[in-house]
């Protein structure tokens, strides 16, 4: 009954807390801008309405189109059950399991991109080619940063990784691991989600064709995304998992919307690159990922 107990907190953590970061941003970028900007529980409202609508689909457009966010959904969710939560730990904690997490945000992309395929448009097409382009070099940052949480730790589970403090490289990985937060989940300066300039969009361009439920259900999952990478990212530089239940929520939800009003804040004061740019920011995500590795490696070779 606890275990049951604990998932059922878990799930509902995930399910009805992650929509409220995409408002805060928009509310940090209104505040930067001198707007008063849509509410901070927009996301929650849009999310009612597109689970009244129906459903339109493109003629040549197979099950796969609705089969794919649901897919994408799922793998999202069960990649966020896996995240410790500080001293509280994970519902689904076993050895390996930094693996399957890293194997479920690729399903989840691949099954995004299928999905967009289903609707046989060009334009669609384009916008998936660009979103796993930038997929390739983000996914190295990711592992990367991962072999470095392994080495410091010893383990290759995510609640021993995360427990302690990234130590000496915490900073080139913490600065690694934002701007793969920025990429990962579609902020500028890669993309930007409440752009409709049809040759600028990524993964708007993606989601075009999708109304109704399977609409709400991408926008929750993209959610739940920016939640998990905004966590990994607090847990990484703090160590939350060493302190007392009590200070590590607080820790934990104040780290959370530091991050959330950082990413609001770039989005307000960077521009958007040009598209032959980003692979730069990426690498560069990537080399300081790499660099956070060999400085752990060196600690730990003294």
């Amino acid at each position: 009954m606890i275990i049951i107990a604990n998932l059922i907190l878990r799930l509902a953590f995930w399910l009805l807390l992650a929509p409220l970061l995409p408002g805060v941003i928009n509310k940090v970028k209104a505040w930067v801008a001198g707007r008063r900007g849509p509410p901070v529980l927009q996301l929650y409202y849009d999310l009612a309405k597109l689970w009244r609508k129906g459903v339109v689909m493109s003629e040549l457009a197979s099950p796969g189109f609705i089969i794919g966010p649901a897919v994408a959904w799922v793998a999202l969710l069960s990649s966020a059950l896996l995240m410790p939560l500080g001293p509280a730990g994970s519902v689904l904690s076993f050895r390996g399991d930094v693996l399957l997490l890293i194997y479920l945000l690729a399903l989840a992309r691949f099954s995004i991109a299928w999905a967009a395929m289903e609707t046989g448009s060009a334009f669609e097409g384009m916008g998936t080619a660009r979103e796993v382009s930038y997929a390739v070099l983000g996914e190295t940052a990711i592992i990367t940063a991962v072999l470095a949480l392994i080495v410091h730790s010893g383990s290759v589970s995510l609640i021993t990784m995360l427990s302690p403090a990234a130590g000496a490289g915490v900073a080139l990985l913490a600065a690694g691991l934002f701007i793969v937060l920025l990429a990962e989940n579609c902020r500028v300066p890669f993309d930007d989600p409440n752009t409709h300039l049809e040759l600028t969009m990524v993964h708007e361009v993606m989601i075009l064709d999708h109304s109704g439920p399977p609409l709400a259900v991408i926008l929750h999952g993209a959610s739940i995304k920016l939640l998990l990478f905004t966590l990994l990212l607090v847990q990484v530089v703090l160590p939350v998992g060493e302190m007392s239940p009590f200070i590590a929520t607080g820790v934990l939800a104040a780290g959370v919307l530091v991050v959330t009003v950082g990413v609001g804040l770039v989005e307000s004061l960077l521009a958007r690159l040009a598209f032959r740019r980003v692979p730069l920011l990426l690498t560069a995500a990537f080399l300081l990922c790499l660099f956070a590795l060999l400085v752990v490696w060196k600690g730990r070779g003294q």
